[in-house]
């Protein structure tokens, strides 16, 4: 065979390759207003970004509500199953262990978020299999935790990825079992009195010292292969961390309710 023919195929072989793993779906809703399914397995990937290194815990401002410090009482903020939070806590941090998901017994509207959290140092699985968690605004608006270093889901499925919606700009996941910071500022939607959208969520995340979601329009409820959309509900909600099986580690949570 000649050599530049040889060359050429040696190229190929690992975009062919790739495209046979590409994660998603192709049989999924369309997201409106975008070009793209839910979960698309054709949608372009974001940037990766070196991150900067992981730091102590970001003190809270004065004027914030410490949901999350470090103690084991610091549940009492937080209920579950049965009501009650029954997450794993040791040292600063508390750690999914398949009791279910867990939301604060206060319930917030328009605020500013703080939440630290850290994959398993111990990787294990692949795609959405691996350090899976969220974070949700008013209990149905996800950002996705997930271990998205070096390991490749559908965009709009990785970590701060505005989950089912929108990919984050850039990746700057850091390594397993490094801390994570999401500073989130969240603005709840309005709904008039025949329960019609008056205006929608809105969002910006920043993940790791980094933007990679600014200002944007939320399109209703986190769902999963389903099209977002939105049902009245009322003006404030709790905020609710995942159990998706994965034992992900949260420390420093705080909010400043803006309303």
């Amino acid at each position: 065979m000649h050599r530049s023919l040889l060359v050429l195929l040696a190229l190929a072989t690992p975009v062919a390759a790739q495209d046979k793993k590409s994660p998603g779906y192709a049989d999924t809703p369309p997201i409106p207003g975008q070009e793209w399914r839910v979960h698309d397995a054709t949608r372009p990937h974001p940037k990766v970004l070196a991150p900067t290194p992981a730091g102590a815990p970001v003190p809270a401002p004065t004027d914030a509500i410490v949901l999350f410090g470090g103690a084991a009482d610091d549940l009492a903020q937080w209920t579950g199953r049965g009501d009650k939070a029954g997450w794993k806590v040791e040292g600063e941090y508390m750690e999914v262990n398949g009791t279910g998901d867990v939301r604060t017994r206060e319930e917030f509207g328009d605020c500013q978020l703080h939440v630290e959290w850290c994959a398993p140092v111990e990787v294990k699985g692949e795609g959405q299999g691996r350090g899976n968690s969220g974070v949700f605004l008013m209990g149905r608006y996800e950002v996705q935790v997930l271990d998205s270093y070096d390991n490749v889901t559908y965009a709009d499925g990785q970590a701060a990825a505005l989950y089912g919606q929108a990919p984050p700009m850039v990746n700057v996941c850091r390594k397993p079992g490094e801390w994570q910071t999401y500073d989130i500022v969240f603005k709840a939607p309005r709904f008039a009195e025949d329960g019609t959208l008056a205006s929608p969520a809105r969002i910006t995340v920043i993940h790791n010292g980094v933007v990679v979601h600014s200002n944007r329009d939320l399109l209703g409820t986190t769902n999963h292969r389903a099209a977002p959309a939105y049902t009245p509900h009322a003006p404030k909600g709790p905020l609710k961390l995942q159990d998706h099986g994965n034992p992900v580690r949260f420390r420093n949570i705080w909010v400043r309710p803006l309303d």
